[in-house]
């Protein structure tokens, strides 16, 4: 009895190593990505944005987290099949864990941006089929999750492309643009905190339960827009004082220095919907080990306890700040070059497409959604704006998440079978 007690303490310790460990790679890989348009475009430094993206993270992993969390993520396994193997679970699950976080730090290590979700959801796919049965796997949900890997890029790179055309159209290409950003202006605010009121409502805080329908969340975030327009319209009726006493009215660096304030706005409410949701990729799996270990069942949700939300958010900071840089490089300099102007088109019309996809229950990839967003900016100014040999190199990690994760968590199925069985 002891060494059994022994060996279900060493499970659970071993889940939360593993933990930290997938936290710290989706703080590498995923919130980087969320943050490179930032610092790509010099709204942010790398530190600026390891402070801002860290705390706004942290915040959205511990408040609003979730208390119970699907142990298996997207409904990827048949739910009778995994209540009637609870220890094929517990080795699954540290099998996801160690599988998916050893992806996304090799994809980190050469500065690809690749799916945490898909990753999670890969490995926990190799195990499955191999620990529960082939028949286990729901596949339909496989094919939905390959047909994302063109519709979110498509979906931000539309919407990029439009945005980022206006601003230049009605903005960039004006002879007074401070005058007409001024006129404008008031407008993109709106929208931003319209935009930072859905995010927040529809994602960033869908696990303390807030029961809003969709008018009520609609209200709120045009109430929310409607502040954002105010402050938009005294913010800019400084500036453009400011830039005709100076005598230079037509400065791009006045303009795009309000971008700059704009853009950091929306990265900021992407950062907190990430941190709100993606952390359930490294503490979903945990929740189930410590489920299993500590009542001998595997359910279809677990609960979550404080000491694994704070353990999730620590890790993303942790790996944002150490190994971030690599993929903040590719996503802000090597896709193709982005100004303040340019990198708020691809944050906001990344944040758009979440919502929407979120509110029509379409399986969409955040890193996806974000790359697209900076290609559709790229391609506002032409095909040879981008760097189409980087792009490719990403398009090919994509399309490789999802087998890489299942043949590594296979290996580390049998491994952990191994180590803990009897």
């Amino acid at each position: 009895m002891d060494v059994e007690l022994f060996g279900m303490s060493f499970a659970l310790i071993l889940g939360a190593t593993l933990a930290i460990y997938m936290a710290w790679a989706i703080g590498a890989n995923d919130v980087a990505n969320a943050m490179g348009t930032s610092v790509g475009s010099g709204a942010l430094t790398i530190t600026g944005a390891v402070i801002v993206a860290g705390l706004l993270e942290f915040l959205g992993a511990f408040l609003a987290g979730g208390h119970v969390t699907n142990t298996v993520r997207k409904g990827m396994l048949d739910e009778a099949l995994v209540a009637a193997n609870p220890e094929l679970v517990l080795y699954g699950m540290l099998a996801a864990l160690a599988s998916a976080g050893t992806l996304l730090i090799g994809a980190t290590r050469f500065g690809l941006p690749v799916s945490t979700t898909h990753s999670i959801v890969g490995a926990i796919v190799g195990f499955g089929a191999v620990g529960l049965g082939i028949d286990a796997v729901a596949w339909g949900k496989i094919a939905q999750i390959v047909a994302s890997w063109v519709t979110s890029p498509l979906l931000g790179g539309v919407l990029a492309f439009l945005i980022f055309g206006l601003i230049r159209n009605q903005v960039l290409d004006r002879d007074k643009p401070i005058e007409a950003l001024t006129r404008i202006g008031p407008f993109f605010f709106f929208y931003v905190f319209f935009i930072l009121g859905l995010v927040t409502l529809f994602k960033g805080l869908k696990n303390l339960k807030l029961d809003l329908n969709l008018p009520q969340a609609l209200g709120a975030s045009v109430a929310l827009g409607l502040v954002g327009a105010v402050i938009g319209f005294f913010l800019l009726r400084r500036a453009s004082k400011r830039a005709l006493a100076a005598g230079d009215e037509n400065s791009f660096k006045r303009v795009e220095r309000i971008f700059v304030i704009l853009q950091i706005m929306t990265a900021c409410a992407v950062a907190f919907a990430h941190g709100s949701n993606d952390v359930a990729n490294s503490i979903g799996p945990l929740a189930a080990v410590h489920s299993i270990v500590t009542t001998g069942a595997a359910g279809k949700t677990a609960a979550v306890e404080p000491w694994m939300l704070a353990l999730g958010g620590f890790g993303i900071i942790v790996g944002l700040a150490t190994w971030g840089y690599r993929v903040m490089e590719t996503v802000g300099t090597k896709i193709t070059e982005l100004t303040p102007s340019r990198g708020f088109a691809a944050e906001l019309a990344a944040a758009t497409t979440i919502v929407l996809a979120t509110r029509l229950g379409i399986p969409v990839s955040t890193t996806h959604i974000l790359v697209g967003a900076v290609l559709g900016v790229g391609l506002a100014r032409g095909i040879g704006a981008l760097d189409l040999r980087v792009v490719g190199t990403i398009v090919v990690s994509w399309v490789a998440t999802l087998p890489i994760a299942a043949m590594l968590s296979i290996f580390f199925f049998y491994f952990f079978k191994g180590m803990l069985g009897p």
